[in-house]
Protein backbone atom coordinates (compact mmCIF):
# COMPACT_ATOMS: atom_id res chain seq x y z
CA UNK A 1 0.00 0.00 0.00
CA UNK A 2 1.19 3.31 -0.98
CA UNK A 3 0.19 5.05 2.65
CA UNK A 4 1.34 8.46 1.51
CA UNK A 5 -0.89 8.49 -1.55
CA UNK A 6 -4.01 7.28 0.36
CA UNK A 7 -2.87 9.56 3.23
CA UNK A 8 -2.70 12.29 0.95
CA UNK A 9 -6.35 11.90 -0.57
CA UNK A 10 -7.78 11.69 2.69
CA UNK A 11 -6.22 15.12 3.91
CA UNK A 12 -7.11 16.60 0.76
CA UNK A 13 -10.92 15.93 1.25
CA UNK A 14 -10.35 16.66 4.33
CA UNK A 15 -9.00 19.96 4.39
CA UNK A 16 -12.05 21.05 1.97
CA UNK A 17 -14.28 20.35 5.09
CA UNK A 18 -11.89 21.52 8.11
CA UNK A 19 -11.62 25.29 6.62
CA UNK A 20 -15.41 25.95 6.86
CA UNK A 21 -15.64 24.27 10.58
CA UNK A 22 -16.10 25.91 13.92
CA UNK A 23 -13.28 23.49 15.11
CA UNK A 24 -10.37 25.11 13.39
CA UNK A 25 -12.51 28.88 13.70
CA UNK A 26 -10.80 30.61 10.17
CA UNK A 27 -12.96 33.67 10.92
CA UNK A 28 -11.85 33.98 14.43
CA UNK A 29 -8.76 33.35 12.98
CA UNK A 30 -8.57 36.16 10.74
CA UNK A 31 -10.56 38.36 13.47
CA UNK A 32 -7.14 38.13 15.24
CA UNK A 33 -7.60 34.98 17.59
CA UNK A 34 -4.75 32.38 17.86
CA UNK A 35 -5.17 29.35 16.94
CA UNK A 36 -2.26 28.07 19.59
CA UNK A 37 -3.21 25.99 22.39
CA UNK A 38 -1.83 26.98 26.24
CA UNK A 39 0.60 23.81 26.63
CA UNK A 40 2.43 25.44 23.52
CA UNK A 41 1.84 29.32 23.99
CA UNK A 42 3.35 28.64 27.74
CA UNK A 43 6.52 26.59 26.65
CA UNK A 44 7.55 28.01 23.77
CA UNK A 45 9.15 31.37 22.89
CA UNK A 46 9.24 32.15 19.17
CA UNK A 47 9.61 35.59 18.79
CA UNK A 48 12.38 37.19 16.10
CA UNK A 49 13.13 33.30 15.66
CA UNK A 50 13.14 30.98 12.51
CA UNK A 51 10.69 28.49 12.96
CA UNK A 52 9.79 25.60 10.45
CA UNK A 53 6.30 23.86 10.98
CA UNK A 54 6.05 20.13 10.42
CA UNK A 55 2.35 18.60 8.98
CA UNK A 56 1.36 21.49 9.43
CA UNK A 57 -2.04 21.17 7.73
CA UNK A 58 -3.62 24.06 6.35
CA UNK A 59 -1.86 26.70 8.04
CA UNK A 60 -3.36 28.06 11.33
CA UNK A 61 -0.52 27.18 13.90
CA UNK A 62 2.02 28.84 11.31
CA UNK A 63 0.48 31.51 11.14
CA UNK A 64 -0.86 31.72 14.49
CA UNK A 65 3.01 31.62 15.34
CA UNK A 66 4.09 34.64 12.44
CA UNK A 67 1.69 36.74 14.32
CA UNK A 68 4.07 36.26 17.43
CA UNK A 69 7.17 37.11 15.67
CA UNK A 70 8.64 34.37 14.28
CA UNK A 71 9.40 34.27 10.88
CA UNK A 72 7.36 30.91 10.01
CA UNK A 73 7.49 27.93 7.19
CA UNK A 74 5.29 25.04 6.78
CA UNK A 75 5.36 21.69 5.33
CA UNK A 76 2.56 19.31 4.58
CA UNK A 77 1.81 16.39 2.51
CA UNK A 78 -1.62 17.92 1.42
CA UNK A 79 -1.40 20.19 -1.85
CA UNK A 80 -5.19 21.27 -1.04
CA UNK A 81 -4.27 22.12 2.85
CA UNK A 82 -0.56 24.26 1.42
CA UNK A 83 -2.89 26.03 -1.18
CA UNK A 84 -5.43 26.99 1.67
CA UNK A 85 -2.37 28.01 3.73
CA UNK A 86 -1.24 30.17 1.10
CA UNK A 87 -4.58 31.75 0.94
CA UNK A 88 -4.67 32.22 4.57
CA UNK A 89 -1.19 34.22 4.47
CA UNK A 90 -3.18 36.65 1.92
CA UNK A 91 -5.92 37.29 3.80
CA UNK A 92 -4.17 37.65 6.79
CA UNK A 93 -1.28 39.97 6.07
CA UNK A 94 1.19 37.63 6.84
CA UNK A 95 4.61 36.57 6.18
CA UNK A 96 4.66 33.05 5.19
CA UNK A 97 6.40 29.73 3.15
CA UNK A 98 4.61 26.80 2.39
CA UNK A 99 6.07 23.60 0.76
CA UNK A 100 4.04 20.43 -0.40
CA UNK A 101 6.20 17.98 0.78
CA UNK A 102 5.72 14.62 2.38
CA UNK A 103 8.11 15.01 5.20
CA UNK A 104 10.80 12.52 4.70
CA UNK A 105 11.67 14.47 1.42
CA UNK A 106 10.90 18.27 3.25
CA UNK A 107 14.62 18.62 4.56
CA UNK A 108 16.35 18.65 0.91
CA UNK A 109 13.86 21.02 -0.04
CA UNK A 110 14.19 23.32 2.39
CA UNK A 111 17.79 24.09 1.95
CA UNK A 112 18.15 25.98 5.01
CA UNK A 113 17.88 25.48 8.86
CA UNK A 114 15.97 26.99 11.47
CA UNK A 115 15.96 28.17 15.27
CA UNK A 116 12.86 26.22 16.29
CA UNK A 117 11.18 22.70 14.61
CA UNK A 118 7.86 22.51 15.97
CA UNK A 119 5.20 20.12 15.33
CA UNK A 120 1.96 19.17 17.57
CA UNK A 121 -1.30 16.78 18.16
CA UNK A 122 -2.00 14.02 16.37
CA UNK A 123 1.03 14.40 13.85
CA UNK A 124 3.17 11.50 14.49
CA UNK A 125 1.04 9.00 13.93
CA UNK A 126 1.30 8.92 9.93
CA UNK A 127 4.80 8.60 10.16
CA UNK A 128 5.54 4.85 9.43
CA UNK A 129 9.41 5.62 11.21
CA UNK A 130 10.25 7.93 13.50
CA UNK A 131 14.39 7.52 13.13
CA UNK A 132 14.10 9.35 9.72
CA UNK A 133 11.43 11.99 11.50
CA UNK A 134 14.20 12.65 13.72
CA UNK A 135 17.31 12.65 11.36
CA UNK A 136 14.73 15.26 9.21
CA UNK A 137 14.42 17.46 12.38
CA UNK A 138 18.23 17.35 13.02
CA UNK A 139 18.97 18.23 9.47
CA UNK A 140 16.90 21.18 9.98
CA UNK A 141 17.90 22.71 12.59
CA UNK A 142 20.72 25.12 13.39
CA UNK A 143 23.23 24.20 15.49
CA UNK A 144 21.84 24.53 19.29
CA UNK A 145 18.54 25.00 17.50
CA UNK A 146 15.26 23.63 19.73
CA UNK A 147 12.78 21.14 18.67
CA UNK A 148 9.62 21.52 20.02
CA UNK A 149 6.52 19.15 19.95
CA UNK A 150 3.17 18.57 21.67
CA UNK A 151 1.03 15.67 20.92
CA UNK A 152 -1.70 13.78 22.16
CA UNK A 153 -0.42 11.01 24.75
CA UNK A 154 -0.58 7.35 23.02
CA UNK A 155 -2.54 5.89 26.16
CA UNK A 156 -5.39 7.45 25.42
CA UNK A 157 -4.88 4.95 22.04
CA UNK A 158 -5.59 1.95 24.64
CA UNK A 159 -9.26 3.39 25.33
CA UNK A 160 -9.95 3.51 21.75
CA UNK A 161 -8.54 -0.22 21.04
CA UNK A 162 -5.04 0.41 19.35
CA UNK A 163 -1.92 -0.52 20.51
CA UNK A 164 0.19 1.21 22.49
CA UNK A 165 2.94 -0.05 21.62
CA UNK A 166 4.78 0.14 17.83
CA UNK A 167 4.05 -2.67 15.40
CA UNK A 168 5.39 -3.83 11.95
CA UNK A 169 2.17 -3.24 10.27
CA UNK A 170 0.11 -0.25 10.19
CA UNK A 171 -3.46 0.59 11.11
CA UNK A 172 -5.52 0.88 8.55
CA UNK A 173 -8.89 2.50 9.01
CA UNK A 174 -11.87 3.91 7.79
CA UNK A 175 -12.81 6.95 9.22
CA UNK A 176 -14.45 10.47 8.92
CA UNK A 177 -13.32 13.14 10.06
CA UNK A 178 -13.28 14.78 13.22
CA UNK A 179 -15.00 18.19 13.09
CA UNK A 180 -18.69 19.07 13.30
CA UNK A 181 -19.44 19.60 10.01
CA UNK A 182 -18.39 15.90 8.81
CA UNK A 183 -20.84 14.64 6.39
CA UNK A 184 -20.40 11.45 7.40
CA UNK A 185 -18.37 10.23 4.14
CA UNK A 186 -15.18 7.59 5.16
CA UNK A 187 -11.83 7.91 4.08
CA UNK A 188 -8.96 5.36 4.28
CA UNK A 189 -6.06 6.24 6.46
CA UNK A 190 -3.33 4.71 7.37
CA UNK A 191 -1.36 5.12 10.62
CA UNK A 192 0.99 3.68 13.10
CA UNK A 193 1.25 3.57 16.89
CA UNK A 194 4.47 4.93 18.42
CA UNK A 195 4.99 4.30 21.94
CA UNK A 196 6.47 8.07 24.05
CA UNK A 197 10.34 5.68 24.85
CA UNK A 198 10.55 5.14 20.57
CA UNK A 199 9.89 9.04 20.74
CA UNK A 200 12.65 10.06 22.84
CA UNK A 201 14.79 7.07 21.63
CA UNK A 202 14.76 8.41 18.17
CA UNK A 203 15.58 11.93 19.11
CA UNK A 204 18.49 10.72 20.92
CA UNK A 205 19.78 8.60 18.50
CA UNK A 206 19.85 11.47 15.64
CA UNK A 207 21.64 13.71 18.42
CA UNK A 208 19.26 16.14 20.17
CA UNK A 209 19.72 16.26 23.61
CA UNK A 210 16.11 16.11 25.36
CA UNK A 211 15.47 19.08 27.82
CA UNK A 212 12.29 18.81 29.09
CA UNK A 213 9.59 16.44 29.25
CA UNK A 214 6.12 17.48 30.58
CA UNK A 215 2.84 15.34 30.45
CA UNK A 216 -1.12 16.61 30.89
CA UNK A 217 -4.06 15.76 32.29
CA UNK A 218 -6.33 17.15 29.96
CA UNK A 219 -6.43 17.69 26.14
CA UNK A 220 -6.61 21.25 24.23
CA UNK A 221 -9.09 19.42 21.89
CA UNK A 222 -12.39 17.56 22.07
CA UNK A 223 -11.21 14.76 20.26
CA UNK A 224 -11.44 11.33 21.76
CA UNK A 225 -14.60 10.33 23.37
CA UNK A 226 -16.21 10.50 26.73
CA UNK A 227 -14.35 13.48 27.96
CA UNK A 228 -15.56 16.09 30.52
CA UNK A 229 -15.42 19.56 29.51
CA UNK A 230 -13.68 21.98 32.29
CA UNK A 231 -13.10 25.68 32.38
CA UNK A 232 -10.21 27.20 33.44
CA UNK A 233 -8.33 30.69 34.68
CA UNK A 234 -4.88 31.02 34.13
CA UNK A 235 -2.33 33.16 36.58
CA UNK A 236 -2.86 36.13 33.87
CA UNK A 237 -6.84 35.54 34.06
CA UNK A 238 -7.29 34.10 30.83
CA UNK A 239 -10.02 31.15 30.67
CA UNK A 240 -8.96 28.00 28.72
CA UNK A 241 -11.50 25.09 27.43
CA UNK A 242 -9.68 21.94 28.79
CA UNK A 243 -10.89 18.78 28.11
CA UNK A 244 -10.58 15.32 30.64
CA UNK A 245 -10.52 11.98 30.65
CA UNK A 246 -11.36 9.43 34.06
CA UNK A 247 -10.42 5.79 34.51
CA UNK A 248 -11.35 4.16 37.47
CA UNK A 249 -11.79 7.79 38.97
CA UNK A 250 -8.27 8.67 38.02
CA UNK A 251 -7.38 11.23 35.33
CA UNK A 252 -5.74 9.88 32.03
CA UNK A 253 -2.99 11.67 30.42
CA UNK A 254 -3.63 13.01 27.19
CA UNK A 255 -0.75 15.63 26.04
CA UNK A 256 2.72 15.18 26.26
CA UNK A 257 5.32 17.86 25.51
CA UNK A 258 9.15 17.23 24.43
CA UNK A 259 11.89 19.85 24.12
CA UNK A 260 15.14 19.40 22.90
CA UNK A 261 18.50 20.89 21.65
CA UNK A 262 20.56 20.49 18.72
CA UNK A 263 23.98 21.21 20.75
CA UNK A 264 26.51 21.61 18.14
Amino acid sequence: MDYLAVNKSAWDKRTKVHVGSKFYDVDGFLSGNSALQEIEFEELDVKGKSLLHLQCHFGLDTLSWAREGAEVTGIDLSSVAIEQARELAVKSQLEANFICSDLYSAADKLERQFDIVFTSYGAICWLPDLNRWAQMIKQSLKPGGEFYMAEFHPLEALFDGYSYFAQDEPDVDEEGTYTENCSGEKETLVSWPHPISEVFNALIAAGLEIKRYNEFDFSPYDAFANLEKELVTDKNGKQHTRYAMKHNDQRVPLVYSISAINNP
